[in-house]
């Protein structure tokens, strides 16, 4: 009997133990948060960021919206429509030496004319609906001042962090950049020059998507060139500026 009682006494001491051992590692697994489900990157979107400019497509450089089918000729009509206003009122302008107050003006009084036509001498033969009233919505005027607000501050920070210094080479390329603009524009006025940028919009994104191989071929040999260059002016100019220099202008 003692020999029963000693064995039943050694067996609950053992179940007792594991079943101490079973609760703290139950307890020890609560306490611990679950492992975090990591999901693998897709490779494309993984190597989205790598992908050199041209390997893009066209459409895709453009926005990749209405924009870049207006500038791409998918709508024939579209694009022929926006393209052919755009060379009227720059002939007006330019060519026949329009002004824009006087335009203004013609615009208003043909305006007001064929409305007055409308309310009063059409309606005593035929019975025509009211003219059609134009107002602007406050969530669109509100929208439009937001995006813009949105661009200009954009603007403004791309501004800043060129003239920091951080970049010399692309502080030197919107140097000269702008200095090429600046002799466009001595010679010619600012509606001819957007009107010119308009009409290469126009024609040049076409005609590299159609040339695309050997305009490339053309863009590197341009690349490799514009990089011998720039080593040259590293190394005759940019390397002989102080380092105290550049770390005051950094800091």
């Amino acid at each position: 009997m003692a020999d029963e009682h000693e064995s039943s006494h050694a067996k609950d001491k053992i179940t007792e133990t594991f079943h101490d051992e079973d609760s703290s590692s139950s307890s020890d697994s609560d306490s611990k948060p679950p492992p975090k489900k990591t999901f693998p990157v897709p490779p494309n979107r993984a190597n989205a960021n790598n992908v050199s400019w041209k390997e893009k497509p066209v459409h895709d450089l453009l926005g990749g919206a209405k924009a870049a089918d207006l500038f791409l000729w998918r709508n024939k009509k579209k694009s022929i429509i926006v393209l052919g206003s755009v060379t009227i009122i720059w002939a007006l302008f330019e060519m026949i030496e329009y002004h824009l107050l006087s335009l203004l003006c013609h615009v208003l009084i043909l305006v007001l004319g064929v409305h007055f036509l409308w309310s009063n001498t059409l309606n005593l033969f035929y019975k025509c609906p009211q003219f059609p009233q134009v107002a602007l919505e406050e969530d669109t005027v509100l929208q439009i001042a937001s995006v813009a607000r949105l661009e200009i501050n954009n603007f403004l920070e791309v501004l800043r962090e060129i003239a920091s210094g951080k970049d010399l080479k692309k502080f030197l390329t919107v140097i000269a950049g702008l200095w090429v603009v600046s002799i466009a524009g001595s010679c010619c006025t600012l509606l001819t020059l957007v009107y010119i940028c308009f009409v290469l919009l126009h024609t040049v994104p076409v005609l590299y998507e159609r040339h695309k191989e050997k305009a490339d071929v053309l863009l590197d040999k341009g690349e490799a060139e514009l990089k011998k260059q720039y080593e040259v002016l590293h190394e005759k100019v940019l390397s002989k500026v102080p380092k105290s220099f550049k770390e005051k202008k950094l800091a």
